[in-house]
């Protein structure tokens, strides 16, 4: 070495410039070297001095990575990895402090005991290692840096208190995972740095924080070993690690170098701790505060002058103690560890018999145990290598590309890719070993390229579960008061700044659900912002929208397309109600107004379509008197009443009050007054939906499918349902109510005293089985006897048809309808106010086709011409049975008034009433037709004569009846 060569000492606190003082210093030669703590720094480093001079004078040397130009000049390698007498001009240790640590001090010690530049060496620290430095190295000379920013103890915060550019520190991986986890949820996401990580993973990690793209960096202590990042705060989660033997309370100094991250340049910087770690005393507080530490007295130190005759003296020389009070020994470390274990197999025993078979031992010994697994394992892999290189000269690539192959796969959790990370780092050492394998540049590349693969993967894996890259992005955005953009497409999926935040569902935004806690939040925040313009773009829309894209549902809501933009509610007048939009606060007054609008001329041009006979009967100012009475309460019914609610009205009405009212479609039927145009499909839907409303339920009826005849009484709840939905409820069912009066129409001409059996005609109205039609009529007021008999055959009916001059005839007065009771009156009374208006309802109301009274409702179910009989279900037709074929029939006769009738009330204000569907069997003495003491089911052929007291009047349509029957 020349005389002229210096070897200075830089020592200070971290942030002091320290390290690039040193590469200026090294790129002031032609040649150098300089030995750094990491793996991660020296690909740091690297990358900066590539920057500077270029790819083809720099060169990186790790345990598993070498990158080796031709015309090298400047050499960055890591502590372990620095080539010995390599004859450089410079030479450079940082982190000389190391010397003291337990697992890694021996080779600190050996590089300042014995590694030199030509012409300068700089050995970079702490201030604590000025004694041993001074005892250890002859004409050192030291060079006192001094802080570049004040460092600042803050206390104790929890994690969500937090300011955004803080380092959260951990001392375990369960640890550090746990922490990044919670900040996921509660800031958007942190990146991870931990001494583990392969370099492409840790600068992809470094890179999210550095780029903004994350506020938050969860790391263990690697970070405190020159890594240097843009930190404000550094908070310890822990003051206790694992050392590798115990836990063990971190020292003041090691808490120094991780606090000393924090206020990087001339930024100022704070330190703190959170979670479960305990607030620091303020001792170790102002020591860290002021850089005061206990000076460094022991060095860790391991004999570098080993002797390979055999496999003890190898191990012998190893064990030696040192000569100076300032060192110690080291204790035993893996690759010693492992040497012993394999001197104990006996074919490496026998194998390891020369100097050089000896060396070659330790060089196999010294692969570092990268992938943490037991000792045993461990020195397995080492027995296998070593025989092979032994044996063979060269590993066996078979095998190689075997354990290669299995590990380089991409899937899994990242726990799977730390662990598959490890594994290649083992093979990736192997392959930078000079001459253990045949192509050494084949294996160097493949192994890199599995590494970058895995490497990866895992940051995807760390990303996608420690990042929220939506929540960081909108926060960030936010934080820097940007405009936000949104975007929403045609299935209403928002995303803002190009990350999925929820669906705008008409004026509402839905946000994404899986957001919790603080990222909720922050989401809604942005989105709300980001979708101000397309709230008054999508208003525009609907405004101008037509009303075939508007509807509203069963339930009183209000669509637009499939997207619920509104619900009606009561408003003072039933026929028109009040509008709810759904509108965000956010969107504004404007827009809510805008929505409220448009709806509310949708459902008034609604109302006025389908309920346009009805609105005509309410604005006719040429009714007066009683039929304007009478219509009030047909608009406030929607335009179906029960007869009995308005009995009284209905005999107070003159002929021409009915007159007036029937221009407007006005049908006075025998048990419900209506207005055929309102049964169609769409007016009974809204009908059910303003009466709903108007009762206040919570829970709005449906309409009956359109075009059914009867449907299942329990169907038609709450009270008055069966009214306003334009059925009304006999026994068990309910029957259309048009489809009522059909029937009612064929039963006046029945003798329902005597009794009669069920046409096919009229179960063809109904739709309805032989025994469904007596459950029918006993709801109506009828009594219905069922009896057995023996079933004539069609041509037996022929016969007995034919006149004999045995079939009794009957006069014109027997022939006389048999009307059913109306408003509880006796058959033999009027059945309404006169028997003009019985004539005229029978003439105009009683009969309308369903076509005629329904047109768009679809015609009632076709049932087959058959006799009214029924075959009881499993009865055996055999033609050869000794007994006659039997059928069930049923005689009607008029029982009683219906239980449904008794103080019932229809229409929209419908009063309570009995729901009792049986019929027939009411308590108390019928009341129905004179002769009701009579045998039930006998017949009379006798007219009852008119009463005397009663005259018909000669202008009443009775009177031209009664002449022709006189005639």
């Amino acid at each position: 070495m020349s005389e002229r060569a210096r070897t200075i000492a830089v020592l200070g606190p971290t942030n002091t410039g320290k390290t690039t003082y040193a590469l200026e210093r090294m790129l002031g030669y032609r040649t150098g070297i300089i030995g750094l703590p990491l793996r991660l720094l020296a690909r740091e480093v690297y990358d900066r001095l590539v920057a500077a001079r270029g790819p083809s004078v720099v060169a990186l040397v790790t345990g598993e990575e070498r990158i080796v130009p031709p015309r090298t000049q400047y050499w960055v390698c890591t502590v372990e990895a620095m080539p010995p007498a390599m004859g450089c001009d410079f030479l450079a240790v940082d982190e000389i402090q190391l010397c003291a640590d337990p697992e890694r001090g021996h080779v600190f010690t050996d590089r300042l005991l014995n590694a030199r530049g030509l012409k300068e060496t700089l050995f970079l620290g702490a201030g604590t290692m000025r004694g041993p430095i001074a005892a250890q190295v002859p004409g050192v000379e030291f060079i006192s840096r001094e802080r570049m920013s004040q460092l600042t103890y803050t206390g104790s915060k929890k994690v969500r208190g937090l300011a955004p550019r803080s380092a959260i520190v951990g001392f375990s991986v369960e640890n550090v995972y746990a922490i990044a986890e919670l900040i996921r949820r509660q800031k958007g996401g942190a990146a991870v740095v931990m001494g583990a990580l392969s370099p492409r993973t840790r600068n992809a990690q470094v890179d999210m924080y550095q780029s903004g793209e994350v506020d938050y960096l969860v790391a263990t202590d690697a970070i405190g070993m020159g890594l240097n990042l843009d930190i404000d705060h550094v908070a310890f989660s822990s003051l206790t690690k694992f050392d590798g033997r115990r836990m063990r309370p971190l020292a003041p100094n090691e808490l120094a170098q991780i606090a000393g991250r924090a206020g990087r340049g001339m930024k100022h910087g704070t330190f703190g701790v959170t979670g479960e770690a305990r607030a620091l005393d303020d001792e170790t507080a102002d020591a860290i505060v002021n850089h005061r530490f206990t000076p460094i007295a022991k060095l860790q130190w391991r004999n570098s002058k080993l002797r390979f005759g055999t496999i003890d003296s190898l191990i012998s020389s190893l064990e030696e103690g040192p000569n100076d009070l300032t060192l110690v020994r080291a204790r035993e470390a893996d690759d010693l560890r492992a040497l012993k274990t394999l001197s104990e197999i006996p074919d490496v025993f026998a194998r390891a018999s020369d100097p050089a078979s000896v060396q070659l031992l330790w060089d196999v010994c010294r692969v570092p145990d990268f992938r943490g697994i037991s000792s045993g394992e461990h020195a397995s892999l080492l027995e296998r290598i070593f025989t092979d290189l032994h044996q063979h000269g060269e590993i066996a690539e078979d095998w190689l590309a075997r354990q290669v192959k299995r590990i380089d796969r991409s899937d899994g959790d990242i726990d799977t890719l730390s662990k598959r990370l490890a594994f290649v780092r083992t093979w990736t050492y192997v392959a930078q070993r000079a001459d253990w394998l045949r192509d050494e540049k084949h294996w160097r590349g493949e192994t890199r390229a599995v590494e970058d693969r895995l490497s990866d993967a895992l940051h995807g894996a760390l990303t996608q579960r420690f990042v929220d890259r939506r929540t960081s992005v909108l926060l960030r955005r936010l934080k820097q008061k940007e405009a936000l953009l949104a975007e929403v497409n045609d299935q209403g999926e928002v995303t803002v700044e190009g990350e999925f935040a929820g669906r705008l569902e008409g004026f509402r935004f839905n946000q994404d659900k899986s957001a919790q806690g603080q990222e909720a939040k922050t989401l809604k925040a942005a989105s709300l912002q980001a979708l101000a313009p397309h709230f008054h773009l999508r208003a525009d829309r609907f405004y101008n929208a037509p009303d075939t894209e508007i509807d509203f549902t069963d339930q009183g809501g209000l669509m637009w397309g499939d997207q619920a933009v509104g619900r009606l509610a009561a408003g003072d007048d039933p026929l028109k109600p009040r509008i709810v939009a759904f509108v965000d606060e956010a969107a504004g007054p404007d827009v809510q107004q805008k929505v409220e609008r448009r709806l509310q001329h949708f459902m008034d041009r609604k109302i006025a379509a389908l309920f346009e006979p009805l609105l005509g009967l309410k604005n006719d100012e040429a009714l007066t008197g009683l039929a304007r009475g009478f219509a009030f309460r047909m608009v406030e019914a929607m335009g179906v009443l029960q007869r009995t609610s308005v009995a009284d009205e209905v005999k107070s009405l003159d002929q021409d009050a009915r007159g007036a009212l029937r221009k407007h479609g006005l049908r006075f039927g025998q048990y419900t007054i209506f207005m055929p145009l309102l049964l169609k499909p769409a007016p009974t839907r809204l009908r059910l939906v303003l009466w709903s409303l108007a009762a206040g339920l919570d829970d709005f009826p449906s309409a009956p499918p359109p075009g059914l005849v009867t449907v299942p009484a329990n169907s038609l709840t709450p009270q008055g349902v069966d009214t306003v939905a334009g059925y009304r409820i006999s026994g068990e069912r309910a029957i259309r109510i048009d489809m009522l009066e059909r029937l009612a129409d064929q039963l006046r001409s029945e003798d329902s005293r005597g009794g009669f059996e069920a046409k096919p005609d009229m179960l063809s109205i109904t739709g309805m089985t032989l025994e469904q039609f007596a459950d029918l009529m006993q709801g109506m007021g009828y009594k219905a006897e069922r009896t057995e008999r023996e079933k004539v055959k069609p041509v037996d009916a022929v016969i007995s048809g034919a006149p004999d001059g045995d079939t009794p005839v009957m006069d014109a007065g027997d022939m006389a309808p048999a009307l059913p009771p109306v408003d509880g009156a006796p058959i033999d009374e009027p059945p309404a106010s006169d028997p003009v208006e019985a004539v005229e309802e029978i003439v105009d109301d009683g009969i309308a086709p369903v076509a005629e009274t329904l047109p768009d409702a679809a015609d009632a179910p076709a049932v087959p011409e058959v006799a009214a009989t029924e075959v009881l279900p499993g009865t055996v037709i055999d033609a050869d049975a000794a007994g006659p074929e039997m059928e069930v029939v049923y005689t009607f006769t008029w029982g009683r008034k219906p239980p449904n009738q008794q103080g019932r009330r229809g229409g929209a204000g419908g009063g309570k009433g009995d729901r009792n569907r049986g019929g027939g069997k009411g308590k108390g003495k019928p009341r129905g037709k004179p002769g009701g003491g009579k045998p039930q089911g006998a017949k009379s052929f006798e007219a009852r004569p008119p009463k005397k007291d009663k005259a018909v009047d000669p202008d009443n349509p009775f009177a031209a009846l009664a002449a022709l029957k006189k005639s």
